[in-house]
């Protein structure tokens, strides 16, 4: 399917379908003439571990990618270039025999020019992909699945010998800096890299547009340059927008375009524009707009799905961003690596604030190779996700063990990228494991904590205990917690839940529903904090852990894997985030009761509650801390357990059916015909 904007000269073509696959490293598969009559055909998105994690095993090796397609005549003047949004962990792209370009990191977008391979006529596509343990390539660590393949959409664009620098780093060419806010006036200094791949140089113009919501040109600004043969030159427009609408976060996350155009008809990108300011205050948390915005959401993993892998679809992605804001998220962190385009598309729409990271995860490498690729992987996360206003923060890495000197050699020129890059987002880092203030804490703008009181035993206290010990040792720091979190398994059940031990087969839902209790109530009136991020938003592929229900899945989620059930602690966070009414009877799923006195717990966000039992009124009582509780005696056999509330100007009704059953020693034998 071809693509091209009105007016422009840039055509984009989609290759999803018609592509053969086999696992393994085959010899000569790069070849035309390689006889792939026996490969599986696939579509695209795919990967190839798609359904090998329920046992905790998967393949990580080489497997490889062809596709056949004709090109009727080459154009004269004219550049292609084939993108992937996707492709893990490296990537060799041939094309007819040749290498076009070799690309090493899984998660970021990435371009070949191949305009000089491409012939009249057939034409076959290569990639070798090859998603194995890789010292040279970041993430080296990691509580993941690291799912190899052809993840994500590959297409074939078509511009102009003149046009914007498809090769930096994957990002648009173009790219649009908010300089100033005042009340009827912003500054947008727009920078926009003309590639001219002609043999002589080339004078033309570019034109900078930024138009509303409705389509409507707002401002525009135009400048002449001369790109040298072979060269790739920077210019500078700057646009005035009168009376600017602020990206003000789920408040009102309203959305410019940037429209930016070579000459009078040539290659033209369109990039989302939201005017808005981000800082960190040590004593009010995190600021949008100058106000108060404290980010509060989940951690996102890559958006896997049963049976599926990471191949999944922009609608799935949407549908991951629509339960969290469901829940009354402001904010996101994307761990542990770049996400989808998707996923930065959907938060910029919705108003979520979003942290978002390269893969340096629990280990670097002391070699050139490795700080090679961390670099590219920052300049990669950069370009791709500068004009997205939803990024506040860029995440120089997670969890590193060690305290050797090319730890922290590594993330401070990690910072200077970032910073040089773009001065005006901020940078963390997510550290757990040294001394709070240990320096490689300190290299970011801002910390970020990962803690887990009350889950993983050598975690002593209390999370409020903590953060307000740090606080009061480093007043000038602002500092949040990037992650804290507890497993649940919705197949386990057991009211009021025993101390769980984190590595053990039993993982209550209860128990996960009462630690994020106990914990967002010490969280929930610190302002200082930045922001705080449930670790994680959905159960997630994780091959090496053997706890919960099942092997291969991490269960801290709020959601499961399949995103069909949202579990208690989700409701927890709805009652106190959500402007939308929330009543939920908590122990759902803990339908067969073995003791008839039970006690009755819901979350809402109503100030009282009145609760039914087999339709009798129970009676009424006020939430305190948006919980309310009654305790019960059930009857033999079925219960029907109601509760309803007015709140938002609406009756809220919940209802579970809950069934008592005497265990067999509790039973009375029946009389006998003697008695």
């Amino acid at each position: 399917m071809a693509a091209q904007a009105p007016g422009s000269s840039r055509e984009t073509t989609i290759l999803l379908a018609d592509w053969l696959f086999a696992q393994g490293d085959l010899e000569g598969a790069a070849a035309p003439s390689f006889d792939d009559s026996g490969w599986s055909r696939v579509t695209l998105p795919h990967s190839f571990n798609a359904a090998e994690t329920g046992d905790g095993t998967y393949y990580r090796g080489p497997a490889w990618y062809r596709r056949a397609f004709d090109i009727v005549e080459l154009p004269r003047g004219r550049r292609l270039f084939i993108q992937f949004d996707g492709a893990a962990l490296v990537a060799d792209v041939y094309l007819n025999g040749k290498l076009a370009c070799r690309h090493e990191g899984g998660h970021a977008a990435f371009r070949c020019d191949v305009t000089g391979a491409l012939v009249r006529g057939a034409n076959l596509l290569a990639v070798r992909v090859d998603n194995s343990f890789n010292r040279a390539v970041t993430p080296l660590g990691g509580d993941f699945t690291v799912f190899g393949g052809l993840y994500r959409p590959v297409s074939l664009i078509e511009t102009d010998d003149v046009h914007f620098d498809l090769l930096d780093y994957g990002g648009p060419g173009v790219y649009a800096r908010v300089r100033g806010i005042a009340d009827d006036r912003a500054t947008i200094s727009v920078v926009a890299k003309l590639a001219n791949d002609r043999l002589r140089p080339n004078r033309t113009s570019v034109l900078a547009r930024i138009l509303d919501a409705q389509g409507r040109e707002v401002a525009r600004a135009l400048t002449a340059i001369r790109v040298p043969a072979g060269s790739v030159r920077d210019v500078t427009l700057d646009l005035r927008l009168l009376s600017p609408r602020l990206w003000d976060g789920v408040r009102d996350p309203y959305l410019y375009r940037l429209v930016a155009r070579i000459g009078p008809d040539g290659d033209e990108v369109s990039v989302p524009l939201g005017v808005r300011t981000v800082r960190a205050d040590p004593e009010q948390g995190f600021l949008l707009n100058g106000k108060s915005y404290p980010l509060r959401g989940v951690n996102l993993m890559h958006s896997a799905r049963p049976g599926k892998g990471t191949a999944v679809t922009d609608a799935e992605v949407a549908e991951d961003f629509a339960i969290m804001r469901d829940m009354g998220s402001t904010g996101a962190r994307l761990a542990h690596f770049q996400h989808p385009q998707a996923a930065y598309d959907e938060a910029d729409r919705l108003g979520l604030a979003l942290w978002t990271e390269i893969g340096i995860n629990g280990m670097v490498e002391d070699s050139a190779a490795f700080q090679a690729n961390a670099v590219q992987q920052m300049r990669e996360l950069i370009a791709q996700n500068y004009n997205h206003p939803s990024v506040v923060i860029w995440g120089l890495g997670n969890e590193v063990y060690s305290t050797e000197p090319i730890v922290e050699q590594v993330l401070r020129t990690l910072q200077a990228v970032a910073k040089q890059r773009d001065s005006d987002r901020l940078t963390a880092y997510a550290h757990c494991c040294q001394q709070d203030d240990h320096p490689k804490a300190l290299i970011s703008d801002i910390i970020g904590f990962n803690r887990y009181f009350g889950w993983y035993p050598d975690q002593k206290g209390t999370i409020g205990e903590w953060a307000a010990g740090f606080h009061s040792k480093h007043p000038e720091r602002p500092f949040g917690v990037s992650e804290y979190g507890a497993g649940a398994s919705i197949l386990h059940q057991e009211d009021p839940p025993r101390t769980v031990v984190p590595s053990s087969g039993w993982h209550p839902e209860q128990y996960q529903a009462l630690y994020h209790e106990r914990n967002w109530l010490e969280l929930k009136d610190k302002p200082y904090l930045w922001g705080t991020f449930i670790w994680v938003g959905f159960d997630l592929a994780s091959a090496g852990r053997h706890e919960g229900d099942r092997r291969g899945i991490n269960d801290k989620g709020l959601v499961t894997y399949d995103r069909q059930v949202r579990k208690d602690a989700w409701y927890w966070y709805r009652a106190w985030w959500s402007d939308q009414p929330t009543l939920y009877i908590n122990s759902r799923r803990f339908t067969l009761r073995p003791d008839p006195d039970v006690v009755v717990k819901i979350y809402t966000s109503a100030p009282q509650a009145t609760l039914f039992l087999n339709g009798v009124e129970i009676g009424e009582r006020r939430a305190e801390n948006r919980i309310v509780r009654w305790p019960v005696t059930l009857r033999d056999g079925a219960n029907v357990i109601e509760v309803r509330a007015a709140a938002g100007g609406e009756m809220l009704t919940d209802k579970v059916l809950w069934r008592y059953q005497r265990p067999p020693d509790m039973l009375v034998p029946a009389p006998s015909a003697s008695d």
